[in-house]
Parts: structure tokens; C-alpha cells; sequence
């Protein structure tokens, strides 16, 4: 651990060469990759840090994300357009992400996870496509900070009550029954905007259209699933007021993924669709979460890694298309496959990854999340039948409307693809696919 924030600290040091920075986080994807197979239940590093299995496969996908991020924004060095600053970001970024999934204790976690917002408004209003990106950036700061006040308040009369922090002593302490409904949603309500929950998710469709292709895919790919992340660290503390409130959020996160998922087909923008249906998937696994089910807490880590990888490599496609074309609408971007028939497949792969077809990683969560759901309640099996079909008619959409039809008459000829960016999206979907034969070890990691 101490070995991958000294090789984090020497990039750091490199950000003027584009090369050594790929290069050296593709060793660093190598080293926690190794380090993974360890039969460790808990690694206690001192200074407030600590890895289990949860915490050491989402570093893995934020330093697998990070560096397909790099490799997916060449048109930042190829237009100079301030790459040292640019290759800066997304270190630090990854820095407070490797801080946030290994604190264990509470006060360092928040303050992780709220640096986060820094470098990621960083690259939305710097490297950001339209003015809107100002708004975007606006959005999604006030958004989240004024949702996590409450949960500093939350942990800081935490402390006082327990005269501690630490996750693995609050999680045995005998006062912990005597939490009340208030503290328990100004805990929670962080997490649910961060997740982000129907109804408090405008931010993120804004923040996706504006952000750079960087920006969609770490946003997509590992930011939402701090909010996951959270709910699994503090739903423990309040498990006997979570089962007279666990009503409230399946209902919202089956029905909000309903609606969502019907306003997906609606949808003419690639990226605005792309980010809907993020909500859509955010919304079952709410509901695995709030179950408190081993079926629940297991399906939503696996949808939450495949769907860092599906999404992420669906904003990168939708940003090849916006190089070529110059727009990300579906009514103009039409009969793709005649210009660009090898990148078919790749549509074709994360396409079928987006709405859980068998045999990627989604498909295994959603059937842990659907048993977990169904068992609390047999009435919300028509929500979810609803938001099942609803995901696969999007999804299909999106595919059929891109690669299908007649073309703009406007444009003659374009590039099929690049090597690098054939690299990138078999880096996003070989993974979501082979993954799906280790099922039993992803499934037991928590």
C-alpha cells in the first residue's frame, strides 16, 4: 500500500511526460491486481488506513478507470491543450480516491470523500466542452456539499457520544441502538444525492453533457460509487432504524428507476442517455443495499464494478462518435456502421453490458439484487419486472438508432477506429466478460 502512494507521488512528479504517467499506472493496475489474491480479511496501515476486500476492489477500479481515462483523452495532448495540468488532476483525483475507499475511520472518510468534488469540478470548468460547463460545475458542488453538511453534524455528535470514530469499534458499541430517525437520515442523505437517488439526481445528467470524456468516465466509473461505498460503511450503525425506513428508499429507487428509465427513451443526446440510465442502475442497487441482505450488499458491489466499466466505456464510444462528427445527437450520429463498422462490435458488447445481458457481470448482480429485493417484498416484483424490460428497450434504443439507418447525407468519410481506442474499449469489456467465471469470488467479497 505504502508502495502504491510512493509510485502515486512519483507520477506526480512526471505529469509532463504523458508516456511514464500511462505507463506507470498500468504497473501500479498490475500491482493492486497481485496484491488482490491475499487471504486478508482486514490490512490495518496505520494513519487512519486500512483496506478489506470492498475496499481493495474499488481501489482496483479507480486505478484500472484513471488510467483509461489517460488513454482515452489523447486529444489533450495532441492539442496541448494544458496536459501537464490536466495529467495533475487526475493523479490527485486518484490520490483521494485510494484515501476514501481505505479510511477507517469516519471523520477521514468524509473529509476524503468531499475532496473528491475538487478535482473533478477542476476538470469539468478546465477541460469541459460548452459555457454550460460553468452551471454543470455549479450543480453538482452545491448539490452534494450542502447533502453532506448534515452528515458531518451526523458524525461529529457521533464522536461525542462514543468518543470515537474508528468503523471497527462503532460498529460493536452498545450506545449505537439509541439513534434516532433525524441522525439516521442526515447520515444517509449524503450518500442517497451522491448515488445519486431519483429526485435528487439532476446534477448528474448536467455534469456528464459538460464534463470532458476524463470527466464522464471517472464520474460514471468510480464517483457514484462513493455513494454506494457509504451506504454500505454506515447502514451497519443504524440497522434497526434502516428496516423501518427501508420502505421509503426501495420504493423511490424501483419507482424513480421506472421513471428514469422511461425518460432514457426519450432522450436524443448519447451522453444524457448514457447518464439516465446510470440512475436507473443506481436505483436497484439501492434497493440490494437497503435490504441488508447478503444477496443485497453482494449483487450491489458487482453491479456497481460492472457498472463502472460498462458505463465508462459507453461515454468513451459516445466521445469517438463526437470526435468524428462533431455532435453526440442520435438523430444526426445515425447509420454508424457504415462508417464505422469495427467499432460495431464494441457498441454491440457494452450495449448488451448495459442491460445485463448474460454472460457480463451485470447479469450476476442484477439476479443477486432481484432475489434480494423479491424476498423483502413479493409485491415490488412488477417494479421490477418494469425496470428490467424497460433497461433492455433503452439500451436497444440506443443501439439501433446509432448503428441503423440512413445516414447524414453531410458526411462522406471518417476514421473507423484507432488502435488506441480499440485498446481502450477492450480494456472496459473484456473485464465486465471475463469476470463473470470468478462469480463466486466477486460475490464473496463482502
Amino acid at each position: 500500500m505504502l508502495k502504491f502512494l510512493m509510485l502515486n507521488m512519483v507520477l506526480m512528479s512526471f505529469v509532463m511526460n504523458w508516456g511514464l504517467v500511462q505507463i506507470g499506472l498500468f504497473i501500479m493496475c498490475f500491482v493492486v491486481l497481485i496484491s488482490l489474491n491475499h487471504d486478508f480479511y482486514f490490512f490495518n496501515l496505520g494513519y487512519m488506513l486500512g483496506a478489506d476486500y470492498l475496499s481493495w476492489i474499488l481501489i482496483m477500479l479507480s486505478v484500472w478507470v484513471v488510467m483509461l481515462m489517460l488513454y482515452g483523452s489523447l486529444k489533450v495532448k495532441k492539442t496541448s491543450n494544458f496536459f501537464a495540468g490536466f495529467l495533475l488532476v487526475n493523479l490527485v483525483l486518484l490520490l483521494v480516491l485510494f484515501l476514501t475507499f481505505s479510511s477507517v475511520n469516519y471523520l477521514m472518510f468524509y473529509i476524503s470523500f468531499e475532496s473528491s468534488l475538487v478535482p473533478m469540478l477542476v476538470l469539468i470548468l478546465g477541460w469541459g466542452y460548452q459555457p454550460e460547463r460553468i452551471q454543470a460545475g455549479i450543480y453538482m458542488l452545491f448539490y452534494t456539499l450542502f447533502a453532506s453538511l448534515p452528515l458531518l453534524v451526523s458524525l461529529l455528535s457521533l464522536y461525542g457520544l462514543e468518543g470515537s470514530l474508528s468503523m471497527g469499534l462503532l460498529m460493536n458499541g452498545p450506545s449505537i441502538l439509541t439513534l434516532g430517525s433525524l441522525w439516521y437520515f442526515c447520515t444517509v442523505f449524503a450518500f442517497m444525492v451522491k448515488l445519486p437517488l431519483f429526485m435528487f439526481h439532476l446534477w448528474l445528467p448536467k455534469a456528464h453533457v459538460e464534463a470532458p470524456v476524463a470527466g464522464s468516465m471517472i464520474l460514471a466509473g468510480v464517483l457514484l460509487k462513493l455513494g454506494g461505498y457509504g451506504l454500505i460503511r454506515v447502514l451497519g450503525l443504524f440497522s434497526e432504524v434502516n428496516k423501518m425506513f427501508s420502505w421509503l428508499w426501495m420504493s423511490l429507487g424501483i419507482l424513480g428507476g421506472v421513471i428514469i428509465s422511461l425518460m432514457c427513451l426519450r432522450q436524443v443526446d448519447m451522453k444524457s442517455l448514457i447518464a439516465y440510465s446510470s440512475v436507473a442502475h443506481m436505483g436497484l442497487v439501492l434497493g440490494g443495499l437497503v435490504s441488508m441482505s447478503s444477496w443485497g450488499l453482494n449483487g450491489a458491489l458487482v453491479v456497481m464494478i460492472g457498472h463502472g466499466l460498462c458505463s465508462s466505456g459507453l461515454f468513451c464510444l459516445a466521445n469517438i462518435v463526437y470526435e468524428r462528427f462533431g455532435s453526440r445527437s442520435l438523430m444526426i450520429s445515425k447509420g454508424l456502421l457504415n462508417f464505422m463498422p469495427s467499432l460495431g462490435l464494441w457498441w454491440f458488447l457494452l450495449a448488451i453490458g448495459n442491460m445485463a445481458a448474460p454472460p457480463t457481470l451485470n447479469l450476476m448482480g442484477e439476479i443477486s439484487l432481484i432475489i434480494s429485493v423479491v424476498s423483502w417484498s413479493k409485491l415490488i416484483m412488477i417494479g421490477v419486472g418494469i425496470l428490467s424490460f424497460s433497461s433492455a428497450a433503452y439500451t436497444l434504443y440506443m443501439y439501433s438508432l446509432s448503428q441503423h439507418g440512413l445516414f447524414v447525407n453531410s458526411l462522406y468519410s471518417c476514421c473507423s477506429g484507432k488502435t488506441g481506442e480499440y485498446f481502450v474499449l477492450m480494456m472496459h469489456s473484456v473485464p465486465l466478460n471475463v469476470m463473470f467465471t470468478k462469480g463466486m469470488l466477486v460475490l464473496s467479497c463482502l
